[in-house]
């Protein structure tokens, strides 16, 4: 796939597949959102407003209120790339969103997962 469809594709299309992913594991929503926010810096309301008004994912980075300054801690293999090697920044922090899900949908703990 062109990766600028990935980037204009809307995280409201995309977030109820992570939620399945992580709850088929017997993981939670509330675990979910604390990845989310740990790395976006979205709370639970202001990421309840960018799946309401579809924001796709160049816009969902964009306008995130920070990155986690520990990004750099998120290294392994997603979709057959490795996250560390990733040239496109957009698609970097993409793929970091897919890594820590999958971390969590994996049962890794949370507290590994946020990288503390």
């Amino acid at each position: 796939m062109d990766d600028s469809r990935v980037f204009k594709m809307a995280f409201a299309g995309v977030y109820p597949h992570y939620v399945a992913k992580v709850e088929k594991k017997g993981r939670t929503k509330a675990e979910l959102h604390a990845v989310i926010e740990w790395l976006t810096g979205y709370d639970e309301r202001a990421l309840q407003q960018v799946i309401e008004k579809k924001v796709n994912f160049e816009s969902f980075f964009a306008q995130a209120p920070r990155l986690n300054p520990n990004v750099s801690k998120i290294t392994g293999v997603i979709c057959g790339y490795r996250v560390e090697e990733i040239e496109d920044p957009l698609m970097q922090k993409i793929r970091y969103l897919d890594k820590l899900v999958d971390e969590l949908a994996k049962g890794k703990a949370l507290d590994k997962i946020l990288r503390k």
